[in-house]
């Protein structure tokens, strides 16, 4: 019989059962109740029970449908699922390959009826367990949200975050954080929303930053997305009736009456993102916002930031998207040398018989700035990617490939001296050992020879030890690196000619890291051998 173990810990830390133990407290529970001849593990570390999103798990549904095994073992029941959905989903597969069902620790056996009917009540709680802990979160949100507070993470420019001392509703002392304004960066903001008014387009926008030199916070080039993000976020915005009238015509969750926007405060937005695992997902819609007055001055009326985000709606179709092309071959490889941006796809007049256009490769700062920031020379995108191909294709010689070989022995020769060095550090801790063992029966002058020797020992040990770990950079991953490099190349050369526009990207994206155009020779980058 052969028995399948899944294994799962939501996050790496050091409570509740690890990955190891639940491994090894079900081989105990299989070798005692089952025949087994062979187990196949699935382990899917730092992964939430409450979706099927893990590769392990994905893994151990594939080989239950090809039969791979007999039997599935599993510490306990929400290791598998905190989802009722998604567990009747398995159970329905298992029981149509006859693979049987066992969680130790809840001593469930789906061979028996008894056994399916209380799997299945327990997923229902593991269920409740879970939605109940989320509404408690959500109902938190709502109970901050009303209090106005900054819940902390990086600031919006224009704010820096500044801790209150409040008594609570048990006359205790608390504390909790509101936004404090940032004068000279808010004059940012506000002239941002200004000539985004006046210029109605982000790229105009950008130019005028670009040509003005205006900063961010950071003191970086504002681009079309920093800008967005500023002119999309309600924390600017004056809690006024208007504010009011426009999130709740977008049925947001608003945490203050009407009579409470006096525009005397600004506005706090929360859960406007969707994150999983700590990991962002999407932006939710304005429905799923919460409202709430802030305790912190709000510099824009309502009246100009809900213009603004009617000029966005506006204009999002409006255009199509430029920057980039399915025709360009090299975008996205392509930058400029004297400025370090990336050259973006430009488009000129039509070609004659065509419906296409001619297109070309243009230092993106030099576009943005109408020429001001930086004057590089474009590119015919036509022209220079049969030419890029063809410099490429010239570099993958003979010597080449020699030089990835050497640099394969080379790794492995480091392999071995590091073996070596290990066996040293083993020799060294067996004679310190010794030594230590000597020491309880020496007099104080052999004492004190064998400490010093012990002490030698050590301090050797100590520079073995600095001396692997800063070759630790993962020798067996470099070694398959290059084959994976020797490969690619192999492929560029044999395909690049006769293969359409994705593949022809895919092949460039395996081998080249960087092309750098300096306005006349183009420096190409290999990946590194």
């Amino acid at each position: 019989m052969k028995a399948a173990i899944y294994s799962r810990k939501s996050k790496f830390t050091g409570k509740g059962e690890s990955i190891q133990n639940q491994v090894k407290i079900c081989k105990e529970y299989g070798n005692k109740h089952f025949d087994i001849d062979k187990y196949i593990i699935y382990e899917d570390e730092g992964f939430s029970g409450g979706n099927i999103d893990r590769p392990k798990y994905k893994a151990m549904i594939d080989d239950a449908k090809k039969n791979k095994f007999d039997i599935l073992i599993c510490y306990r029941l929400d290791r598998i699922s905190r989802n009722i959905s998604n567990f009747s989903d398995i159970i329905q597969v298992l029981q149509s390959k006859d693979i049987s069902f066992v969680s130790v620790k809840e001593q469930f056996d789906t061979s028996t009826p008894m056994g399916r009917a209380m799997m299945y009540i327990a997923s229902v709680f593991a269920q409740l367990e879970r939605e109940t802990a989320a509404e408690r979160i959500r109902d938190n949100m709502h109970q901050l949200a009303r209090s106005g507070r900054w819940l902390g993470g990086n600031t919006p420019t224009g704010y820096e975050s500044e801790p209150i001392i409040y008594i609570d509703s048990n006359m205790k002392e608390k504390k909790m954080y509101k936004l404090k304004a940032i004068q000279e960066e808010l004059e940012t903001v506000q002239l941002l929303y200004s000539k985004y008014l006046d210029l109605g387009s982000l790229q105009k926008v950008e130019t005028y930053c670009l040509q003005n030199n205006i900063k961010t916070k950071h003191h970086n080039d504002f681009h079309k997305n920093t800008i967005k993000m500023i002119l999309t976020n309600p924390v600017y915005a004056k809690a006024d009736t208007l504010i009011y009238e426009y999130f709740k015509s977008h049925m947001s969750e608003i945490c203050a009456n009407r009579s409470e926007f006096t525009g005397k405060y600004g506005v706090m937005s929360y859960n406007k993102k969707l994150l999983k695992n700590n990991r962002f997902i999407k932006n939710n819609h304005l429905n799923e916002w919460i409202i709430a007055i802030g305790k912190h001055k709000g510099v824009i009326s309502g009246k100009d930031w809900i213009k603004v985000q009617q000029l966005f709606t506006k204009n999002r179709d409006k255009f199509p998207r430029s920057g980039s092309s399915h025709n360009a071959l090299f975008s996205g490889f392509l930058y400029c040398k004297e400025c370090g941006s990336f050259m973006r796809v430009t488009y000129g007049t039509k070609i004659k018989g065509t419906d296409k256009y001619y297109h070309y490769y243009e230092c993106n700062l030099r576009f943005n700035s109408k020429g001001k920031r930086c004057d590089n020379k474009r590119l015919s995108a036509a022209k220079i990617d049969d030419l890029i191909i063809g410099k490429i294709k010239s570099t993958i010689t003979p010597t080449m490939f020699k030089k990835i070989d050497t640099a394969k022995e080379t790794l492995k020769d480091k392999s071995v001296k590091d073996k070596k060095l290990r066996e040293q550090i083993s020799s060294n801790k067996k004679s310190i050992e010794n030594l230590v063992k000597q020491l309880s029966n020496a007099n104080d002058e052999i004492s004190q020879y064998l400490l010093t020797e012990i002490n030698k020992l050590h301090e050797e040990n100590k520079s073995l030890e600095e001396n692997i770990k800063s070759k630790k950079d993962t020798t067996v991953m470099k070694t398959f690196s290059l084959d994976i490099l020797k490969d690619a190349l192999v492929q560029f050369n044999e395909k690049i000619d006769t293969a359409n526009l994705k593949e022809k990207r895919n092949l460039i994206r395996s081998i080249v890291e960087k092309i750098e155009w300096d306005g006349e020779n183009l420096d190409i980058r290999i990946f590194d051998c």
